[in-house]
């Protein structure tokens, strides 16, 4: 096999949607696995649409998920331009060959004219396609029509009769008739630009693509594309067409299934490691019972061979659970690093970070690790071990710190907080189990109101991890501040 090249081809007029993503990875793993080239190519002919800071959000998503390119934006490459909008001579070109040799001809019907024709082809219950009638105009005829201030586009004279097959490496051979399936498309259109079926037959081919690996939303394209191949001479990749990603309902991933954003997953908290994994299972799998995969284990066993036929279900409480596994497996010091960002915004630590600070975070992110699930956790689930005025739970509060004997328990463990000279279990144990004695309670029935007392909430790590970390002077503190909080709202 000849050095195996691969492309993502985004266009940039939004985000990258999680289905362009492991499009991106599919690509990407493959080219990885066979040592070939990923190439990475903006098209952004729309130009109304596409924008700098769009192409910015794609390059930050691919980079975020460690799908680095090997040619294209930044990098460059012996085979660019690699931004559609830098190429627009080399579509110019190609056209004009095309035209020369009676493959592509202009076409003057209004969209109006256009729009009439389909409308009559649906009531008659024909499939609708272009009828061919410029075809044959003569030049008298085009000047007359140039004389009426029509611009023309410029149409494939695609093949008219017989079969277009594509040999499809995941979905076997699919064939298309071209009389009823294939019309005469628009190469370029009448503004000059060329339509993304030309441009991407034309970058693909002088880039020296080996593999087309794209959504199989695609696969109604690539007979049109194969005659292109076919007319200007150009060497055929390979074409694989990978399945679509539903929601849970069975409709195409959307929006209203929740976030499809790239970034803001990345946003959310999910780890690269974890998208890229997940990602990867989304139409592939290597057996049924592993699931986890590093990314050298993903570039060593992903083929094509194992991408499934059948749509794709995202599972966001799949990903979810991943991610967790995956921050659970994270050193201190990494899962550090990644929290510290959140925890600037969030105002709880400052710009510079000294030593003892950098230790009290550590501290409270080994106690916090096994809980967290998403990064962006680490705000609310660690607020109270940096703010003094943390919000408390009203339902939490009701439940718990209304129960009789809650000012006692709370003023005994003041004092016994007061005198203990560590606060770790050791010390502490023996004591409570003294105050569970005096007020006749079992231990959860004092732990419980302290943990309001101390966090706001009763999920927290161990108690005596917590008090430890916040020490004598905290403890006590917050321990006055719910005392007041209780009889300002009259609940003792």
């Amino acid at each position: 096999m000849s050095t195996v090249r691969v492309r993502f081809a985004p266009s940039p007029t939004g985000y990258l949607h999680v289905g362009g993503a492991r499009t991106a990875l599919f690509n990407w793993l493959f080219a990885r696995h066979h040592h070939g080239v990923f190439v990475l190519r903006i098209e952004d002919t729309d130009l109304a649409r596409s924008t700098d800071a769009a192409t910015q959000v794609i390059l930050d998503a691919l980079q975020f998920l460690g799908l680095d390119w090997d040619e294209g934006p930044v990098k460059g490459g012996d085979f660019g331009p690699y931004y559609q909008s830098q190429r627009l001579d080399l579509y110019q070109e190609y056209a004009a060959k095309l035209m020369e040799m009676g493959r592509a001809y202009e076409c003057f019907c209004t969209p109006e004219e256009l729009d009439q024709r389909r409308q009559e082809q649906m009531k008659q219950g024909q499939a609708t396609r272009y009828d061919g009638r410029c075809r044959h105009l003569s030049d008298e005829e085009k000047e007359d029509l140039r004389a009426q201030g029509r611009l023309p586009v410029i149409r494939l004279a695609s093949l008219d009769e017989g079969e277009t097959v594509v040999h499809d490496l995941i979905r076997g051979d699919v064939t298309f008739d071209n009389t009823t399936q294939v019309d005469d498309f628009v190469l370029v259109k009448s503004d000059g630009m060329p339509t993304y079926n030309f441009a991407v037959v034309v970058d693909d081919a002088l880039m020296k693509i080996t593999h087309v690996i794209r959504g199989e939303d695609h696969l109604s394209n690539t007979p049109k594309q194969i005659q292109l191949y076919q007319a200007l001479d150009f060497p055929l990749p390979k074409f694989a067409h990978i399945p679509m990603i539903l929601g849970p309902d069975k409709a195409l991933l959307s929006k209203r299934h929740g976030a499809t954003s790239v970034m803001q997953f990345h946003e959310d908290g999910y780890l690269a490691e974890a998208m890229v994994n997940y990602l990867s299972l989304l139409g592939w799998g290597y057996d049924d019972s592993q699931t986890i995969f590093s990314v050298p284990e993903l570039i060593e066993k992903f083929t094509l061979e194992r991408v499934s036929k059948n749509p794709a279900v995202f599972d966001i409480q799949k990903l979810e659970w991943m991610n967790g596994v995956y921050i659970r497996a994270l050193s201190v010091e990494d899962l550090y690093e990644r929290a510290l960002p959140y925890w600037q915004r969030a105002g709880f630590l400052p710009e510079e970070i000294t030593p003892e600070v950098k230790e009290y975070a550590q501290r409270i992110l080994k106690e916090l690790q096994s809980r967290i699930r998403l990064m962006a956790d680490v705000v609310e689930s660690a607020q109270y071990f940096f703010m003094d005025d943390y919000p408390y739970q009203p339902d939490v509060v009701q439940k718990i710190l209304t129960k009789p004997h809650t000012e006692e328990i709370l003023q005994y463990v003041y004092e016994v907080i007061k005198e203990a000279p560590q606060l770790n279990e050791e010390h502490l144990k023996p004591l409570f189990q003294v105050g569970m004695e005096k007020f006749g309670i079992k231990m959860g029935e004092l732990i419980q109101p302290l943990r309001v007392a101390l966090t706001g909430t009763n999920v927290s790590p161990g108690i005596y991890d917590v008090l430890e970390l916040l020490g004598s002077e905290k403890v006590r503190s917050r321990i006055e501040r719910t005392l007041a909080m209780l009889k300002e709202k009259e609940l003792i």
